[in-house]
């Protein structure tokens, strides 16, 4: 029985069919988002719980906006999600390749790199061929999952050694003499002034003597994360955003150590950096199976939390005593694996609620995961980088990246590895129909589309291209759609 078949209930025997429907459980998350809907908001109360909803998967998408923007790999987690993940991959693919890309070339018309660009757009059309073999197929093995991952690191490899030939050689080009005159630096290459620490402020703002800071104001300011000059000069929305993530940036500051190797002390905050010693470990072992590995019991007496706070609390007290608050430990960079560790917990404990508060909206509106997919996973999963891209181009530095084929290569590949295990090689993709050949073909089109075009115009990205771009997503978007609805069909 479908999960999806509770609407067809009576509204008084909803709360039985989720509870007792196998397809509707989602003990992955911490929440019950379905037995919340339908069993603890009572029916008259319904339109609220979906409207609270709502604003819950907004402020996770904010919470993946802080920490990071790729959770494709936590929808792979469960073959119920497969179609949800895919569909947030193309999605996302072609959303970046059209509207991304398109917005760019009308905001500012430039001329794209012709290596960097054929570089991008022959590994991410790789990328999807593969995937068109696994759809056609209906399931992966190991030997395409290591292709996957294979095809990524070859990517980063060449990315890696075109920068570092590119550096050679043009330090052998500066090196050499030259008999004319240098050309004076265009208004982009003029050195900008620089500021003390990074501050945008200024000179004046450069204290004459420097300030020994004492410990509680140490702590003080690092777990702060508003800044007061840049609060009075920023517009009204920008506050209101800052306040809503000032909660989820106060818990990041707490819990997940980051050492920065471009400043003087490489951010060591002593009374935090001890503090984090104790908050980081137990952030990793609640965000590993939805916190059930925290409260396992060792030999039935201790739970793992509070070994942990018993492990680290002494350690913490130690390098408290044994370090100073203006210089780092020689030992400061391990600090750095832990940070890693911590963000990377982050992200997958709020991408597994996204995935499963998204399948929720599935159930309750009928819709697929796919569709689901394909619109709000894949633009809560791009819009940042819309954002981003825009705003460089209106600021004088246009530049075009399919970020999202990382995406399909990690996405796919980890994601399907992980849901492997040891003893599995081959995962059933419950992902099929003429929905997801639209997604497919419809990135497919766009990537063909870019290359062609762009290489014919000798680079050159012009607001026609665009229009073209943009008017290729609607397209996409509206077959997508009436795909959906039964509107499109597939002959039997």
């Amino acid at each position: 029985v479908q999960c999806q078949e509770v609407g067809k209930v009576n509204v008084s025997l909803r709360c039985e069919f989720i509870r007792s429907t196998p397809d509707c459980s989602d003990s992955d998350g911490y929440i019950s988002y379905l037995d919340g809907a339908f069993c603890i908001f009572p029916p008259p109360l319904f339109a609220l719980a979906i409207f609270l909803y709502a604003l819950w998967l907004l402020y996770l998408f904010i919470i993946l906006a802080v920490t990071a923007e790729k959770f494709a790999v936590a929808a792979f987690s469960d073959s119920r999600t497969a179609g949800l993940a895919i569909g947030a991959l193309f999605g996302a693919g072609v959303f970046v390749t059209t509207v991304v890309a398109g917005g760019i070339a009308l905001v500012k018309p430039f001329t794209a790199a012709s290596r960097p660009f054929l570089r991008d757009i022959v590994f991410y059309i790789a990328a999807i061929f593969l995937t068109f073999y696994v759809l056609y197929q209906g399931y992966v093995t190991l030997p395409v999952v290591l292709v996957y991952l294979l095809m990524y690191v070859a990517y980063v490899l060449v990315v890696v050694l075109s920068a570092w030939i590119y550096q050679r050689m043009r330090h052998r080009s500066l090196a050499a003499p030259s008999l004319s005159e240098p050309d004076l630096l265009t208004d982009s290459e003029e050195p900008s002034e620089s500021t003390p620490h990074g501050s945008e402020f200024g000179d004046e703002y450069r204290p004459l003597i420097a300030v020994q800071h004492g410990t509680c104001q140490i702590l003080l300011e690092s777990l702060n994360p508003v800044d007061a000059r840049k609060w009075r000069q920023k517009p009204w929305h920008w506050k209101i955003l800052k306040v809503a993530k000032f909660p989820i940036e106060v818990l990041l500051r707490i819990s997940v150590p980051v050492v920065d190797p471009d400043k003087e002390d490489l951010n060591w905050q002593r009374p935090l950096n001890c503090i984090q010693l104790i908050t980081s470990p137990l952030l990793c072992v609640f965000c590993l199976n939805s916190g059930k590995y925290a409260l396992y019991l060792i030999q039935g007496t201790m739970p793992i939390w509070a070994l942990l706070v018993i492990i680290g609390t002494p350690l913490a007290v130690i390098i408290f005593f044994t370090t100073k608050n203006n210089q780092p430990p020689k030992y400061y960079f391990l600090f750095s694996f832990l940070g890693f560790i911590a963000s990377a917990l982050w992200i997958s404990a709020a991408a597994t609620e996204i995935v499963n508060l998204l399948r929720t909206f599935g159930v309750v509106f009928r819709l697929s995961n796919t569709v689901l997919g394909l619109t709000l996973l894949a633009w809560g999963n791009s819009i940042g980088d819309f954002v981003s891209d825009l705003t460089l181009a209106r600021q004088g530095y246009p530049r075009m990246a399919f970020s999202a084929c990382f995406d399909v290569l990690i996405g796919v590949g980890l994601g399907c590895l992980l849901q492997m295990g040891p003893s599995k090689t081959v995962l059933q993709l419950d992902a099929h129909g003429l929905l997801m050949w639209i997604l497919a073909g419809g990135l497919g089109i766009s990537l063909v589309f870019s290359l062609v075009f762009v290489t014919v115009q000798c680079f050159h990205l012009r607001r026609v291209y665009g229009i073209a771009l943009l008017v290729l997503y609607v397209v996409f978007l509206i077959v997508a759609l009436l795909t959906e609805f039964g509107i499109i069909k597939e002959e039997s």
